[in-house]
């Protein structure tokens, strides 16, 4: 039988169903209704959760049970008698650390965006739990991009094809393979780019090789990860310096991976939302210049402080509903 493990948290703090699924990572996997799968740190992990706890179970590659198999036909209101009443505390260290869950109270979050800004209180009825993850920041930076003038269901193919094809196959499970990231090292060998253009990722395939040859060459493994400790307007300028890399996805990157969490990625969708709801003098702009961008994102960030790239998270799903 697979071992379940739990802890408490509420629903106003996470929810799964749209934080994992909301354009920040693109391998979560409804494996069946309500159980999310991925792969972090080398494991297969699959989660569920109900209003006031996450249950999850983890599976190592030398141990590969059928994991998704056993756990499957559970209903929802089983797992609360299958799962153990306490943790793992190394397997509830990662997720805790990948949902930033001792980094900010997300209910006081709300509370304040809401006071600050009456458009927040109306958008967040719908959006309650949406989080910022931490990933990995290789696995951040070639998803996004792959999410070049593309949408959810393409990125996601691509980064798909990244992991089959130069990551590691970790294990089977569920008649699916699953696979590691690629390390920077394996994108940058020879060949990468011919390859990437046969499996149809388009001019993105130079981006990918030339960027990851630009890592390997002039930086060490740990490069990406030491963006971490820069202040985010530096992290952002050496993000930009790597081919494929401007403004918007140097943004998701320092949001999502960087721990910079007043990075604001702009695009037409944060454009329109600008224009519309917080500085109608942006409906006279024909296009999003360097220079808007940055007016756009400061304006939030006085708006909505420190944590202003989690608020925006929150609006565009919104928008995007919306349309």
């Amino acid at each position: 039988m697979t071992r379940w493990y739990s802890f408490p948290c509420k629903i106003q703090e996470l929810q799964l169903s749209i934080t994992l699924v909301c354009g920040q990572s693109f391998r979560w996997r409804e494996s069946s209704p309500g159980l999310w799968t991925n792969v972090l740190e080398g494991k297969l992990w699959t989660l569920r959760q109900d209003d006031s706890a996450v249950y999850y179970t983890v599976t190592d590659p030398d141990d590969a049970s059928d994991a998704l198999g056993s756990v499957t036909h559970l209903e929802a209101g089983d797992f609360s008698k299958h799962a153990c009443s306490e943790s793992d505390d190394k397997y509830e260290a990662v997720l805790r650390d990948y949902f930033q869950l001792d980094r900010a109270n997300l209910t006081a979050l709300y509370e304040h965006w809401g006071t600050a800004d009456p458009n927040f209180r109306k958008v967040a009825v719908d959006f309650a739990g949406v989080r910022i993850l931490r990933q990995d920041p290789v696995e951040n930076l070639f998803s996004f991009i792959c999410s070049s003038n593309n949408n959810i269901t393409r990125i996601s193919g691509m980064v798909e094809k990244l992991c089959s094809e130069y990551g590691k196959k970790l294990l089977e499970c569920g008649g699916i393979d699953y696979y590691s990231f690629p390390s920077v090292k394996s994108l940058a060998g020879e060949g990468v780019e011919d390859r990437l253009r046969e499996l149809g990722f388009g001019y993105r395939a130079k981006y990918i090789a030339q960027t990851a040859s630009y890592i390997a060459e002039n930086h060490s493994e740990l490069w990406l990860y030491s963006l971490r400790d820069r202040p985010y307007l530096e992290a952002k300028a050496e993000l930009m310096k790597l081919c494929g890399v401007g403004a918007k996805v140097a943004d998701c990157v320092c949001l999502m991976s960087l721990d910079k969490s007043g990075a604001i990625p702009v695009d037409t969708h944060v454009w329109q939302i600008a224009a519309a709801s917080y500085m109608p003098q942006l409906k006279q702009k024909k296009s999003l210049t360097d220079s808007t961008y940055q007016e756009i994102g400061n304006f939030f960030r006085d708006l909505w402080g420190d944590y202003a790239g989690w608020a925006h998270s929150v609006s565009v799903l919104f928008c995007l509903q919306a349309q």
